[in-house]
C-alpha cells in the first residue's frame, strides 16, 4: 500500500489531540506531535500536553522529548520527524501527524523554504533593539518591510520576528518572498483534516482552557522556570505574561486576561495559515467520529488508486 500521513490541524483548544487519537485508534496508527512547545519536558501545563490517558490511548512521538535548554530548530524537527515517519511506515502505511504549529506541520509534510545566508551582525543588532526599544519597534519594522508575513506570524514571538527581519534586511527582499509552494518531494501522500468552529466557540474554548490551566497550577509551573525566562522556548503565550506578573509589572488578573487575548490572536493566525491549504477536509469541532472515517477512507482509496 502507498504510504500516507493523516495530518490533523486547527486552532488551539479546538480538540486536535482528541481527533488525532480517534483516527490513530481507527487505523491502528501512531501519532507524531508537531506542536513546537509540547517538545519540552519542563513545560507541561501551559502547553496543554496530552493527558496520561490520552498518551496511553495511542502512542505519541515528540512529546516532552527535549529540554528548554536544548538548541532545537524547525529544521531539526523536519529531519527527526521524517526519520520517525519512515520508521513507522515500515509497520503501518498510515501515520497520524497533529499540531497547531503551522511551520512545523509544513516542515514535516512539505519541506522548508530555502533562505539566503545572512550576516550574523544583523541579528545581533536586532537583539540590541529588542533589549533597548522593545518588541513594538521590531513589530513596526516588520510591518513596514513585509506586511504579508506580519499578518500571519506570531507577532509576540521575538524569535520569529527577528528571523524575518534579518532576512528582510540582509537580502533586501521580504521574508515572505522566499516562502514558496515548491518544496522537497515526500515519499508519502498527505491527507489533511482540519477542525473548525465559529469564532465565538473557539474564543470561549480558549478562555476556558486558560482558566483550567491556572486552576491546574500554571502559575507554579512558570515560577519554577523564572530563572530561564530568556530562553527561546519560553517566549510563549502563557509564560511571557506570567513572567510579567512575577516581575511585578502586571497584576495577576491582567496577566491572565493577556494570556487569553494573545491566545485568541494566535488562534486567528493559525486559521489564516491552515486555510491556505485548499485540499483540507474541514470538520466541525463537535463531529461524530463515525461520520469522519468514510470521508478519510475515500481519500485514502483515492490516493491508493493514483
Amino acid at each position: 500500500m502507498k504510504k500516507k500521513v493523516i495530518s490533523v490541524v486547527g486552532p488551539t483548544a479546538i480538540g486536535k489531540t482528541k481527533l488525532a487519537i480517534h483516527i490513530a485508534k481507527h487505523y491502528n496508527a501512531e501519532i507524531i506531535s508537531a506542536d513546537s512547545r509540547q517538545f519540552f519536558k519542563e513545560m507541561y501545563i501551559g502547553t496543554a500536553v496530552p493527558e496520561k490517558e490520552e498518551l496511553k490511548a495511542a502512542k505519541h512521538h515528540f512529546i516532552q522529548n527535549k529540554s528548554i535548554r536544548d538548541s532545537y530548530s524547525v529544521g531539526d524537527f523536519e529531519k527527526e520527524a521524517l526519520d520517525c515517519i519512515s520508521h513507522l511506515h515500515k509497520e503501518n502505511p498510515i501515520v497520524v501527524l497533529v499540531g497547531g504549529s503551522g511551520l512545523y506541520v509544513d516542515a514535516a509534510t512539505k519541506g522548508l523554504d530555502k533562505f539566503p545566508k545572512i550576516n550574523p551582525s544583523i541579528r545581533e543588532n536586532l537583539n540590541t533593539i529588542l533589549e533597548t526599544k522593545g518588541m513594538k519597534s521590531l513589530q513596526d519594522q516588520l510591518k513596514e518591510l513585509d506586511p504579508e508575513y506580519y499578518s500571519k506570524v506570531d507577532i509576540e514571538n521575538p524569535h520569529r520576528i527577528i528571523r524575518a527581519l534579518e532576512v528582510c534586511i540582509g537580502s533586501g527582499h521580504p521574508y515572505s518572498s522566499f516562502i514558496t509552494d515548491k518544496k522537497d518531494n515526500r515519499p508519502f501522500k498527505v491527507i489533511t483534516v482540519g477542525l473548525t468552529a465559529d469564532r465565538k466557540i473557539i474564543y470561549d474554548r480558549i478562555n476556558r482552557r486558560v482558566d483550567v490551566m491556572m486552576e491546574g497550577g500554571l502559575l507554579e509551573e512558570v515560577k519554577s522556570l523564572k530563572e530561564q525566562k530568556d530562553l527561546n522556548a519560553l517566549q510563549t503565550v502563557g509564560y511571557r505574561e506570567l513572567f510579567m506578573y512575577l516581575n511585578k509589572e502586571w497584576t495577576l488578573d491582567f496577566a491572565v486576561s493577556e494570556i487569553k487575548k494573545n491566545t485568541r490572536r494566535f488562534a486567528k493566525r493559525q486559521q489564516t495559515w491552515f486555510k491556505k491549504n485548499a485540499d483540507t477536509i474541514w470538520v466541525e469541532y463537535d463531529y461524530i467520529p463515525e461520520n469522519i472515517f468514510p470521508i478519510i477512507d475515500y481519500k485514502l482509496n483515492e490516493i491508493q488508486d493514483t
